[in-house]
């Protein structure tokens, strides 16, 4: 049973998972964006990859709380995620997470080039991190 958690962007998609017990989130890959097709089919094989049973996507509300046009955009690309993978799909607050993540790398003095390249995934660990908290605390998982 694989976790696997995805931080969706316009140019890029981070891509997480968790250990086997469930306990803590590792960045595992950058899938740079091409068209809708060719992202699902990348993410596909990487769930049948793990085997996967459980997908965390982060929904990008907007700092209020509100669903804006990027949620909006999100909810069609789960929906199409949905007719592929048999497997349950949560959804996770992302808000402030890449910002955390640029936070520590910068904290870490990564360079920039580095972190552009990294940023992502981490970002998509936070994400998994904190499905993974709710899900040790009983809470909506």
């Amino acid at each position: 049973m694989a976790i696997l958690a995805l931080d969706v962007g316009s140019k890029r998609i981070g891509v997480a998972i968790a250990d086997p017990d469930g306990s803590y989130a590792m960045p595992l890959c950058v899938i740079e964006r091409s068209n809708l097709r060719e992202d699902l089919k990348r993410i596909q094989a990487m769930l049948a990859e793990y085997g996967a049973t459980d997908l965390v996507v982060g929904d990008p509300l907007r700092l209020t709380g509100e669903r804006g046009p990027a949620a909006v955009t999100m909810d069609r690309f789960v929906a199409q995620l949905a007719r592929s993978f048999a497997g349950k799909i949560h959804r996770v607050d992302e808000r402030l997470t890449t910002a955390a993540a640029n936070k520590s790398l910068v904290a870490a003095d990564v360079s920039r080039r580095r972190r552009r390249a990294t940023v992502d995934k981490l970002a998509a660990a936070l994400i998994l991190e904190q499905f993974l908290a709710r899900r040790r605390r009983g809470v909506g998982a």
